[in-house]
């Protein structure tokens, strides 16, 4: 069975395992109810994974904890497009790119929303350049390789939310970026996939971040200069993008690196991704490397 909106969890039980399902409230913000302490019913799937979730069962489970809505081994490397919004290509002073610009960031990347703190490594604290960057995130559904544009649409799975979280010092010091966008856990994601049969435009998506509730970053998807069918074909041309492969689209304009005086992250700070409709909140509390 199809699926609207699935998020995976920890339910309030001992010994529980994670589960997925559908919040039983349909329009729920499920990662800013969850933030707030508010109790959220899900009813369980069948499936252990999005890329497999079964049906719905009779099964409602209250959410302890939100998981990233597929786990380090699902998605393998993952793919991430920079300087894709022409307002962030101008607050860092760089080209509108002609083609995509990719890069990539290891499985151990992947991280789980609030309260699994977003560890800021020790030499980005000492350079004081660890910053935000909030993306629209697709998730594939099954194998795609050398697809177009027309047939995109139809390898993806669902959409969420992510953010890109950067070392700026290490990104401007060497010509590559992997290293720097690379480090345990600089990549949370979540909270809800929502399915792409929900969101069949997903330039109707707009995206806010906002550190320690201040707006930071507010901008339509639909400003991205190479939209999400764009960035799959793209991908895929001669390259198996397995299912579970996880893209990050791009940030638009408002990182802290385009503050006057830059705006880096710091011990305890917190950040949202807010995507809407349908995905909501994706909540991450900063800290500092022991």
């Amino acid at each position: 069975m199809a699926f609207d909106r699935l998020v995976r969890f920890i339910p309030r039980r001992q010994f529980a395992r994670p589960l997925i399902g559908q919040p039983v409230d349909r329009l729920i913000d499920v990662g800013k109810a969850v933030y707030e302490g508010k109790a959220v019913e899900v009813r369980a799937f069948s499936g252990t994974s999005v890329l497999n979730s079964g049906s719905p069962t009779d099964q409602i489970e209250t959410i302890d904890r939100i998981l990233s809505p597929l786990s380090a081994d699902e998605v393998g490397t993952i793919r991430c497009i920079g300087l894709n919004y022409a307002n962030h290509a101008k607050e860092a002073d760089v080209e509108v790119p002609d083609i995509p610009m990719m890069f990539m960031k290891p499985a151990t990347a992947l991280a789980d929303p609030w309260p699994v703190p977003t560890v800021i490594p020790k030499h980005t604290l000492r350079d004081d350049c660890a910053d935000y960057e909030a993306e629209l995130a697709i998730v594939i559904g099954k194998p795609c390789k050398n697809v177009s544009e027309a047939e995109a649409p139809g390898y993806i799975l669902g959409y969420t939310a992510a953010n890109d979280v950067s070392s700026r010092a290490s990104q401007f010091s060497q010509s590559q970026v992997c290293y720097s966008k690379g480090f345990d856990g600089s990549c949370p994601l979540g909270p809800i996939l929502v399915s792409a049969a929900v969101m069949p435009d997903p330039g109707a998506f707009t995206i806010r971040g906002l550190r320690n509730g201040e707006e930071m970053q507010n901008s339509a998807v639909s400003d991205m200069i190479f939209n999400c069918a764009k960035l799959v074909s793209f991908l895929s041309e001669g390259t198996t993008l397995p299912p579970g492969t996880v893209i990050i689209t791009g940030t638009p304009a408002g990182v802290g690196l385009g503050k006057k005086p830059p705006a880096y992250l710091k011990d305890k700070d917190e950040y949202v991704v807010e995507l809407l409709p349908h995905v909501g909140s994706l909540y991450s509390v900063f800290e500092a490397e022991k």
